[in-house]
């Protein structure tokens, strides 16, 4: 893959509907309790992990939420988790080269340590690479605004699902 991918509009819609399981905090996190290496994709997803002592293998943030910059709480919070930190580039309404890259090479060293991959840009799209990636041990969560957390395992069909959004961009 070596060019950037832009949502078209005409896909908006279909990424409102979950690519996964539909969750409220509580089924999270007792959805959670058994898995070894989960990725979180978003702000206020991997702060909730965090505030509750789950530690994903590796989280991609902006420090931003639907309604403008996170508060300095959840901006600290995330910044305190990672022993390893990257800072990529990757533009709104797209998946960028570099965050493709970076989310590829994250699962190459799950056994490194924990990796905050902080996103200049947006993060809206790093979903659909983390689950397209994903080796099958892994659980993948990611927002839905305003509808709660979807939690992903990167089962064939949901890998074919995100290839069909991604070969549309």
């Amino acid at each position: 893959m070596s060019r950037m991918r832009v949502l078209p509009d005409t896909l908006r819609d279909l990424l409102k509907e979950p690519i996964g399981f539909l969750a409220n905090e509580q089924q999270l996190l007792e959805l959670l309790r058994n898995e070894n290496y989960i990725v979180s994709i978003g702000d206020l997803v991997s702060y909730t992990l965090l505030k509750n002592g789950i530690q994903p293998v590796f989280c991609v943030v902006d420090f931003k939420t639907q309604r403008g910059d996170c508060s300095t709480e959840v901006k600290s919070t995330l910044r305190s988790f990672g022993k390893m930190r990257k800072v990529i580039h990757n533009p709104a309404a797209s998946l960028s080269d570099e965050l493709w890259d970076a989310i590829k090479n994250a699962y190459l060293d799950l056994e490194k340590g924990s990796l905050r991959i902080e996103v200049v840009g947006e993060e809206d799209l790093a979903a659909l690479a983390a689950i397209y990636l994903a080796p099958r041990d892994v659980t993948i969560i990611y927002g839905l605004p305003n509808r709660g957390v979807v939690v992903v395992k990167p089962t064939e069909e949901h890998k074919s699902k995100v290839k069909e959004i991604l070969d549309k961009m």
